[in-house]
């Protein structure tokens, strides 16, 4: 997403070399994703089910969708 929307950076960083920020979120396995440090997953996702959790952290949700994810609340059509 952040390669292709200059309004999205995406930072990888690695746990080992800074362990302090490792702590900081709690990684234990990886890859972990977080999104503006509240919305966090380990592992590779589907690609909707990132779109829902970039659209979590920002508190809207996929417009149409039948089934909701956990934790997902308000509206945005796409």
């Amino acid at each position: 997403m952040a390669m292709e929307n200059p309004r999205i950076t995406a930072e990888i960083i690695e746990a080992q070399e800074f362990p302090d920020l490792a702590r900081l979120y709690n990684v234990m396995a990886v890859p972990k994703t977080v999104i503006n440090g509240t919305v966090q997953f380990v592992g590779a996702v589907p690609e909707k089910t990132l779109l829902r959790r970039v659209l979590e952290a920002i508190g809207e949700e996929l417009a149409g969708e039948d089934e909701k994810e956990e934790g997902v609340g308000g509206t945005t059509t796409l």
